[in-house]
């Protein structure tokens, strides 16, 4: 496993305790620490991705969370798993936002995180939300 697969592994951890606890933002940095003391052995060179892509997640997520409404028609925001939204969530920043990112890794990592910490159709679930995604912007810029 590659260690910005790891970090993403991290930064999933981290907005998925911060979206549990109810998105406390003073509380932010704590975690982030915590989790790099945790599970950040040998991620040193990582940790700026890692503390750069909570960061930008947590400051872009009504826009991201807007972005994810618009292709879960059927699935509002607050009714996904926690760990299903906050990968949509990196998923989406980091096809969006992220332009040091290509889409297709933005979109298979996110499959990856989902099949490791989702529920049984947690791959199919944010496959087929990031890729329709993919889709119309590949659309667009034809």
């Amino acid at each position: 496993m590659s260690n910005r697969h790891l970090a993403r592994s991290v930064v999933m951890q981290i907005l998925y305790q911060w979206d549990f606890r109810g998105r406390p933002t003073a509380a932010l940095p704590a975690i982030i620490d915590q989790h790099l003391v945790d599970f950040g052995s040998g991620l040193e060179a990582n940790s700026t991705y890692i503390t750069d892509t909570v960061d930008a997640v947590v400051e872009k997520v009504d826009e991201l969370d807007a972005e994810i409404a618009k292709f879960a028609t059927n699935w509002p925001i607050e009714q996904m798993t926690l760990i299903d939204r906050n990968i949509l969530r990196i998923g989406v920043y980091e096809m969006h936002h992220n332009k040091n990112i290509p889409m297709k890794v933005a979109i298979n990592e996110s499959i990856e995180l989902a099949k490791n910490y989702g529920g049984p159709s947690s791959g199919k679930f944010i496959n087929g939300i990031l890729g329709a995604m993919c889709t119309e912007e590949e659309t667009k810029e034809e």
